[in-house]
């Protein structure tokens, strides 16, 4: 099992000072002994290329890869055009740095408001050809690319179903993350859109049995991408407890 953590877990340090990108490689490889970072785009100091060829060559030196990199601000839909104007160049500027950094996989929500449950025809409209032709750029440079039950519509399960089938595209997948969902049974969705899962967060916000539920999905539907924490603390030894039980659950299935 591939294992890592998603530098948002440590955003309040970054805020602080207390962290920054370079530490945060350092914890992953040396105080939790991982191999594979997971990245916020809010850790990065800049999008500056000097700045992330020194990010690149930290990854190199510590001889890590990177699963995913999560960028917000981005998002495909927004209802002011001008907005999504901002958020699509944006996201542009990060899925270069992405691809320039090596990337595995990138997280870029569709949009929409945080109260709706529901995309409309109009919102569709944008965001499945956007998601198609970032997907065959994704595909095209070996990675995959696409939204995470994030916010809003995300969160609705059938919502991220429809999305999926709609985009159709191997370079497409879903950042899966474990139990974030709108409506009583979220076990349930992690395992509806499990077949599309191209990365995964785990928090300390779900129960024992659903770390376990969504293990098994994810292995029902041969997910061989990475098992990350996402958390927001200000504790080292908060995210070492999801690692240890992604650990043992790993190894009794071994």
């Amino acid at each position: 099992m591939n294992i890592s953590i998603c530098s948002y877990t440590f955003h309040q340090m970054t805020r602080s000072g207390i962290m920054d990108t370079f530490g945060y490689l350092e914890s992953v490889k040396y105080r939790y002994g991982l191999s594979t970072a997971d990245l916020w785009h809010g850790t990065f100091a800049s999008l500056e290329p000097e700045y992330l060829a020194k990010v690149k060559a930290a990854v190199a030196e510590r001889g890590l890869t990177i699963a995913n990199i999560c960028i917000d601000r981005a998002q495909i839909w927004d209802n002011d055009p001008a907005t999504r104007e901002t958020y699509q160049k944006n996201a542009l500027a990060n899925i270069e740095a992405a691809e320039f950094l090596g990337a595995q996989t990138v997280r870029i929500d569709a949009g929409g408001t945080r109260d709706e449950r529901g995309w409309t025809d109009e919102q569709l409209d944008l965001i499945v050809p956007r998601y198609q032709q970032w997907a065959q750029r994704a595909y095209d440079n070996g990675y995959r690319i696409g939204p995470e039950n994030h916010w809003g519509a995300e969160m609705v399960p059938e919502n991220i179903k429809q999305l999926c089938e709609a985009v159709n595209h191997p370079g497409f997948g879903l950042l899966l993350h474990v139990g974030r969902w709108h409506g009583d049974d979220p076990d349930a969705g992690d395992a509806l859109v499990a077949r599309w899962t191209m990365h995964t967060h785990f928090s300390t916000g779900i129960s024992d049995q659903s770390l376990e539920n969504a293990i098994d999905a994810l292995r029902a539907n041969e997910y061989n991408g990475c098992y990350s924490v996402e958390i927001a603390t200000t504790r080292y030894s908060e995210p070492a407890i999801v690692i240890a039980k992604l650990r043992d659950a790993d190894e009794r299935r071994r």
